[in-house]
């Protein structure tokens, strides 16, 4: 097979901390090379340096035989080399075809006019070609839930036929059409014997479609599988270094729960997004929301954080109504929301900013003085307890990994000592080590008496941790399943669709 990446000897600093340490990475033609590792461990960093998104301390790239140095992702692009990255990468206040475009309507140009129409029907034919033609070119984008302005990105960068294609963590914030979408994507461009780097933390995903599979782990290769060497748990042993340790779900059954109720939602109406729709979360209970992507599942955490208002119904618990985010404070609630980035962190400022603004009033006490050796040591007390691979408190958080970046938003809650957790799609984008901590956690506040709301798109997830399952589905309700042995996934899907 002709070899078309090639990363030799690369290196990477942020600080004192090492993110690749002399890499050395290949992709051939018609091939889906996989990328895995724990979060930090430079999946992510080697692959935006050969996508353009920045510049290696050293060592070389080839691309088709070439010396691969981009200037930018959209030089990358237009040389043949595109990524979807993780996160949001789209302009909200602007069109769709705008984005699918952006920095290149000059050629829709005639003199001073720019031809809008055929801007508009190439854009519309670049979302038809991936398979989402359920977006229309001239939308807002702003308007687009996170998943469909995700297909906008896949369209922008398809949109210019790269011959390799970098996918980074895109799945994650997919529902199931999203991932087929990629997944046809993948395998048309290996049939067409272009190349695909696909980096994900679900090994179930990444053994189904990858040919070759790369392990890092703190900036270095540990090792590359073949197709027929793929082994879940020695995948598993070289991503952490150590066999994972205790449990990843729970393993009890039968375990009672608490007739006190923590959380209730009673004839909750939002458009069509909720449709008088009830619940109650007792104390001690994770309380799991499936369903397809667009079933009402995350408005609804929304509506029990108080962020969203619904146009009738209520929500309370024992202390109270809850009619906003100050009130659901007050009364021991947290929300992790699934788009972490734009929702539940400051990217732009520090890790001690993120965690401490949840609990100033902790912090201040009855004084109303913030000191900074309390707020420092509020901060640093999340920090040891979740494990928080950072420079320091002062580290900006939009410089951290995915995993690392999660524990932050817990740590606001936790910090605070919150009785409820509201957590939406909690696990999205973070590795198993990670995972395996936070349902520890989900466990221990169970333990402890207090509840959790667990939506997820991950049935594994809801089925493994959850002691009941509401299944939604066009903004209601459609069964209760409780927590079983015998309980499959097949058992939960049969109500979603």
């Amino acid at each position: 097979m002709k070899k078309v990446v090639e990363i030799s000897d690369m290196s990477k600093r942020f600080g004192s901390t090492i993110a690749l340490n002399h890499v050395n990475i290949s992709a051939y033609e018609g091939e889906i090379l996989g990328l895995i590792g724990e979060n930090g461990s430079g999946k992510s960093t080697v692959t935006s340096i050969y996508a353009g998104m920045q510049k290696a301390d050293s060592g070389t790239m080839i691309f088709e035989g070439n010396a691969w140095q981009p200037d930018s992702m959209n030089d990358a692009l237009k040389k043949g080399v595109g990524m979807i990255v993780q996160e949001n990468g789209t302009v909200p206040g602007i069109s769709v075809a705008e984005n699918i475009y952006l920095g290149e309507v000059n050629r829709y140009k005639k003199g001073v006019f720019i031809n809008r129409k055929q801007m508009m029907q190439d854009a519309q034919k670049a979302l038809d070609d991936i398979g989402a033609d359920h977006i229309r070119a001239e939308m807002i984008t702003g308007m687009l839930d996170f998943q469909d302005r995700k297909l906008v990105e896949i369209a922008r960068v398809m949109a210019n036929q790269p011959k390799v294609l970098v996918v980074d963590e895109t799945t994650t914030a997919l529902s199931q059409k999203g991932r087929d979408i990629i997944y046809s994507i993948m395998e048309r461009m290996k049939e067409e014997k272009k190349t695909v780097i696909f980096i994900s933390h679900d090994l179930d995903e990444i053994m189904r479609v990858c040919d070759r599979l790369t392990v890092l782990r703190d900036g270095n290769i540990i090792r590359t599988f073949t197709k027929e060497e793929f082994e879940e748990n020695a995948i598993k042993t070289s991503m952490i270094g150590r066999e994972l340790q205790g449990n990843y779900y729970r393993d009890d059954y039968g375990t009672p729960v608490s007739d006190k109720v923590a959380l209730k939602a009673e004839h909750i109406n939002l458009g069509d997004q909720l449709i008088d729709l009830s619940l109650e979360l007792h104390e001690g209970e994770i309380l799991g929301i499936g369903g397809l992507s667009h079933c009402g599942m995350h408005p609804l955490g929304k509506v029990l954080f108080g962020a969203i208002k619904p146009e009738s119904g209520c929500v309370s618990t024992k202390d109270g109504a809850i009619h906003s985010i100050a009130e659901a404070m007050k009364h021991q609630i947290g929300y992790v929301a699934k788009d972490r980035d734009t929702e539940s962190l400051n990217l732009e400022a520090s890790i001690k900013d993120n965690i401490a603004i949840a609990g100033l009033d902790r912090i201040a006490g009855n004084m109303h003085v913030i000191l900074p050796n309390k707020e420092s040591a509020y901060v640093k007390e999340q920090v040891d307890a979740l494990s928080i691979k950072c420079a320091g408190i002062n580290q900006y958080v939009s410089a951290l990994s995915g995993g690392n970046k999660q524990k932050v938003a817990f740590g606001k809650w936790l910090g605070r000592e919150s009785e409820i957790l509201i957590l939406d799609c909690p696990t999205r984008g973070v590795d198993i080590g990670v995972k395996q901590a936070m349902y520890q956690l989900m466990y221990r506040m169970r333990m402890e008496g207090k509840s959790v709301l667990l939506i997820s798109e991950e049935m594994a997830e809801l089925i493994g941790m959850s002691d009941r399952i509401l299944v939604m589905k066009d903004g209601k309700i459609q069964k209760e399943l409780l927590r079983s042995r015998e309980l499959s996934e097949a058992d939960v899907i049969q109500y979603m669709i």
